[in-house]
């Protein structure tokens, strides 16, 4: 086994492909150590600045000691503790639904709601650029899978019109925030078009949740009131981006909830989320929804980065690319800003497709605009 072991991670050392974990030596923040120095972050999805806040810590330890750093089983044997039922709560509240259900991962949470949704007999139209877990709950789900191109509404249509009449149910998905351009999803027209051929629209809400919307809830908080019929419209969120902890989240109606703990394999056979991380993922609901400016400022220092760049594709968020085109080379150029004191990551097939690497600039509300303005003299350079 190991000669094409080797032989295939020499393929891909040549090709610019190889990876290799960063001994981190801090806490995760808009500064870490690496390498014995301190470095400016701009890798990381921690994009309100939470995951070292000390109230997150606080509340983490205070569950700790009350209930122990394991949940010990599934929800559904042992593990749906108070800490997990608390934040199931305040997450219903806090994104305005009936219900909420929390999953160890956002991964999970992902191919729970996609492959119990959809079955052999169904079908499921899914966005190009889509996540990986979006992908593999359709895959899971053995339904027909049609990938439509990049936020295209015009290609969806036509698939809808001429693969959607033989399912007995349709579901689209799609990420609200794509995680490698920044862009976002034609929701209204998303919405429209799933009430038009009557289909279930699954957003993935990520990259959004906490940074969009005056609420913080992501992509649909942009939309006009009462623009989407909850029965119709399902809502994946992540705790492990913006919120500073871990996990992922489906909130919707209490049916659908009670469908996901019945039906949802990833739920039902997997432990339940940590006691301290439900608890810390609690007390950043709180803080996303106490200080609003937190996203401002995050939102206020991208518009400023993406100015300065000029080109930078379709982002409107706090993810700003910027386009190399060789895996090679992109690494080459993550390398020499690392040398300046700039962690910027260099992005590779398979994560985008080929001719397409590229630098994947994070920012969060940690950086300042003196951060920002030492990248761009860097990239000037």
């Amino acid at each position: 086994m190991s000669d094409w072991i080797d032989d295939e991670l020499d393929e891909r050392r040549r090709l610019g492909l190889y990876r290799s974990r960063r001994r981190l030596e801090s806490a995760q923040g808009a500064r870490v150590r690496l390498g014995g120095r301190e470095i400016v972050n701009f890798s990381s999805n921690d994009y309100l600045d939470l995951a070292a806040d000390p109230r997150l810590a606080r509340a983490a330890a205070r569950a700790a000691r009350r209930f122990g750093c394991g949940a010990g089983a599934s929800p559904l044997v042992s593990g749906h503790l108070r800490p997990l039922r608390d934040l199931e709560r305040d997450l219903a509240a806090w994104e305005g639904t009936e219900a909420a259900l929390v999953f160890a991962t956002g991964y999970a949470a992902n191919l729970a709601a996609v492959s119990t949704l959809a079955g052999r007999e169904d079908a499921v139209f899914s966005d190009a650029l889509n996540h990986a877990s979006l992908i593999d709950g359709g895959r899971l789900s053995r339904a027909r899978l049609h990938v439509y191109r990049h936020c295209d509404l015009d290609h969806l249509h036509d698939l809808l019109a001429r693969e959607g009449p033989a399912a007995r149910r349709r579901l689209i998905v799609t990420d609200t925030v794509f995680s490698m351009d920044g862009d976002l999803a034609p929701l209204d027209g998303l919405i429209d078009l799933a009430e038009r051929h009557d289909a279930l629209l699954l957003i993935d809400e990520a990259h959004a949740t906490g940074v969009l919307g005056e609420g913080g809830r992501g992509l649909t908080d942009l939309l006009a009131p009462r623009t989407f019929d909850p029965d119709h419209l399902v809502k994946v969120g992540t705790l492990s981006k913006a919120l500073g902890a871990q996990g992922g989240f489906v909130c919707g109606s209490h049916r659908l909830v009670e469908y996901l703990v019945n039906c949802g394999r990833p739920y039902i056979f997997s432990t339940a989320l940590a006691p301290p991380l439900a608890a810390a993922a609690r007390e950043a609901v709180a803080l996303v929804r106490a200080e609003p400016e937190r996203r401002r400022r995050l939102l206020a220092l991208a518009e400023k980065l993406r100015d300065g760049l000029g080109v930078t594709g379709g982002s409107r968020c706090q993810i700003v690319p910027v386009i190399v085109g060789e895996a090679a080379a992109a690494v080459r150029l993550s390398a020499r800003l690392e040398e300046r004191g700039l962690l910027v990551p260099a992005i590779r097939p398979p994560s985008v497709p080929e001719g397409t690497s590229r630098l994947r600039i994070s920012l969060t509300a940690g950086h300042t605009e003196e951060d920002v303005r030492r990248l761009l003299e860097a990239l000037r350079e």
